[in-house]
């Protein structure tokens, strides 16, 4: 585990260090306290991932193309 707060994380540091915490407790050699602290984290990072796939949605569905297939404009989404 890093000791970057998950809300800093990128999408794609969030998924590594998801997939470290994974891999850590399927493995099922870490220590009661420490299998709790990484499943919390764990579930911090998946919801990190999710809020961001979530925000890349919006983006594209903002996005919208006319009957030639052109882009008529976009809606911001988030003040972004």
């Amino acid at each position: 585990m890093t000791d970057t707060p998950v809300e800093q994380m990128t999408f794609e540091q969030a998924m590594k260090e998801l997939e470290a915490v994974v891999g850590q407790l399927e493995r099922g050699d870490v220590a009661l306290d420490q299998s709790i602290a990484l499943y919390e984290r764990g579930a911090a990072l998946k919801k990190r991932c999710e809020d961001e796939l979530k925000r890349a949605e919006e983006k594209v569905a903002a996005i919208t193309l006319d009957a030639g297939g052109q882009p008529t404009g976009t809606t911001p989404v988030d003040g972004q």
